[in-house]
């Protein structure tokens, strides 16, 4: 397969903290905790999820995204899709390439197709992986590198994949504790020198090599469990992240990060917080 990019609209992005212009999310209408996918979901399955709180701390992490600038786009919430918040893991935009991911669980396939008709809708093209399962939150960019999460919803055939179509790029594969569920639930890049990292997730090796590229701000296990990696830049240094995560919070601010606090605990509950909630489509 050989990628030509004929999109009718941009779409790019080549960082996880370049300015964000262009976002995808999806309203959790229908969220609920159905079948236990996840440690967090076994730890709030009898508790599950205040829809209506839920769906309030969404409008309000929206709202906040629009007015700093960015354009949301909601896709259309549907019943049999109780996942469908985490808009993340259904595709990923790597350079000027828009792919589609293959869903491992059974609980969540089909959300793919619901993107694919919104970008054909708007007439955006997309790469659909033939290869393997992948999920958009094993996918993280930073310039010409790519990092892969292998875990229990990404594989290595998808990865070998997807390096084969982009040979410009250095795909490294990132083996973690399959528990963690996502790449970004342990590890995420917050500028060209900075990113977050639950060190026990991952192995020595992966570690080391981390801390050759990175200077890393550990998080702790009680902030790991609020997903105190899981924040999501939005450029110049503006990361959106818990109010909760406060050691994670203080250490941002140090360094010179705004942080943006708004609470979607309600959300997290399923597994996922900002970085899982969201698609970047344009981003630079």
């Amino acid at each position: 397969m050989e990628l030509v990019s004929k999109q009718s609209q941009p779409i790019t992005c080549s960082s996880e903290y370049d300015k964000l212009h262009k976002v995808v999310l999806c309203q959790p209408q229908y969220m609920a905790i159905e079948e236990v996918i996840n440690e967090t979901q076994e730890h709030f399955k009898e508790e599950n999820i205040q829809i209506e709180r839920a769906m309030k701390q969404h409008r309000q992490f929206s709202q906040m995204l629009r007015e700093y600038g960015v354009e949301v786009i909601q896709l259309p919430p549907r019943p049999k899709y109780p996942e469908q918040v985490f808009t993340r893991d259904i595709g990923f935009t790597l350079g000027s390439h828009l792919f589609v991911a293959d869903m491992a669980s059974d609980i969540r396939q089909g959300e793919e197709e619901e993107l694919k008709k919104w970008l054909k809708a708007e007439h955006l093209s997309f790469v659909q992986l033939n290869e393997g399962i992948i999920e958009g939150g094993d996918v993280i960019i930073d310039g010409r590198t790519i990092y892969v999460g292998i875990s229990s919803r990404t594989n290595e055939k998808a990865i070998d994949e997807l390096q084969s179509l982009l040979a410009e790029y250095e795909v490294i594969p990132i083996p973690f504790n399959e528990k963690y569920l996502h790449l970004d639930c342990v590890f995420n890049i917050l500028s060209p020198e900075d990113a977050l990292i639950f060190p026990e997730a991952l192995n020595k090796q992966e570690r080391q090599l981390l801390e050759s590229r990175f200077d890393l701000i550990e998080v702790s296990e009680e902030e790991q469990f609020t997903l105190g990696t899981n924040v999501l830049s939005i450029g110049h240094k503006k990361v959106f992240s818990l109010p909760v995560n406060k050691e994670v919070n203080k250490q941002l601010a140090e360094r010179g990060y705004k942080v943006i606090e708004v609470d979607i605990t309600e959300i997290i509950k399923s597994g996922g917080s900002f970085r899982c909630c969201t698609m970047p489509l344009l981003r630079g």
